[in-house]
Parts: C-alpha cells; sequence; structure tokens
C-alpha cells in the first residue's frame, strides 16, 4: 500500500482559509460584509452602508469603512493558508460614504517577504468613486489557518 499524494491547488487553499476564517468572524457577519472574491494574494469584500452605520454628519462612521478594508486585508494576507495578524495599517480619507452605497474593498498583495507582507486596500461605492486607501502590514505568526492533510 502506498500513500497517495494530495495535491491542492494556490487557489482551492486560498477559498478554504477564506471560508475557515468567516466561519468564526463575528464582526464581518455583524456588519454585513459579503466576501466576493479571494484568490492568493488577493480578496474582495462589499458592504451596504446602513442607517446604524452613519455618524453625526450623516455619512458613513470612519471605523466602519476602516473594518471594512481591514476584512479584506485579513482575507488576502491569509490566503496563502499561514496564519497572518495585522501588525499595522493606515488609511486616508478621501469621499464620504453614503447611505445605502454599496461600498467594495479590493485587497492586493505588494509585497511578501519571510513573515511580513504589505497588502494596499482600495475602498469604492457602487460608482466607481475612492472613498479611502487602506495600507496593511502583515505578519506571519506560524500554524495553519486550515490544517492540511497529506
Amino acid at each position: 500500500m502506498h500513500k497517495q499524494s494530495l495535491t491542492i491547488t494556490p487557489q482551492a487553499l486560498a477559498e478554504a482559509a477564506a471560508n475557515a476564517m468567516l466561519a468564526h468572524d463575528r464582526v464581518t457577519h455583524a456588519m454585513g460584509i459579503q466576501l466576493s472574491e479571494v484568490r492568493p494574494g488577493y480578496a474582495r469584500v462589499t458592504m451596504t452602508v446602513r442607517p446604524d452605520m452613519l455618524n453625526g454628519h450623516e455619512t458613513c462612521h470612519g471605523g466602519l469603512i476602516f473594518a471594512l478594508a481591514d476584512s479584506a486585508f485579513a482575507f488576502a494576507c491569509n490566503s496563502h493558508n499561514q496564519n497572518a495578524v495585522g501588525a499595522g495599517c493606515s488609511i486616508d480619507y478621501l469621499a464620504p460614504g453614503r447611505l445605502h452605497d454599496v461600498l467594495t474593498a479590493e485587497a492586493v498583495e505588494q509585497a511578501l517577504a519571510g513573515k511580513s507582507g504589505i497588502y494596499d486596500v482600495k475602498v469604492s461605492n457602487q460608482d466607481g468613486r475612492t472613498i479611502a486607501l487602506f495600507r496593511g502590514k502583515s505578519h506571519r505568526i506560524g500554524g495553519e489557518v486550515v490544517a492540511m492533510l497529506g
């Protein structure tokens, strides 16, 4: 009897890691964030701005825009199935999010070296207007998001 090798594509691994994370992510669910796409080094999520997300200026609270971008960042930096956390993040707000806007955060891996990664996230509305630009730095902490057999 010989051991059969199990080959998993990078895409399948990215999807498995994202699904495992999403299953336990209470904040993403509470905010109504939907995972639209994930692939190695990339993730796209969307969120519709609800009335309870508005600040005193009747625009989407910046912390929620940050959280949307941070969710995309998390899915992207864990898409290689290596546990990674944020080591630092910054955001620049360029336009307001408005009630009923559908905001999309698209995270793209810019660099990955050793235990560190850099990801840029663009948040835009349904008209393609850029709402915010976010940069996240990740740090791999060891272990896999999804334990793989083989």
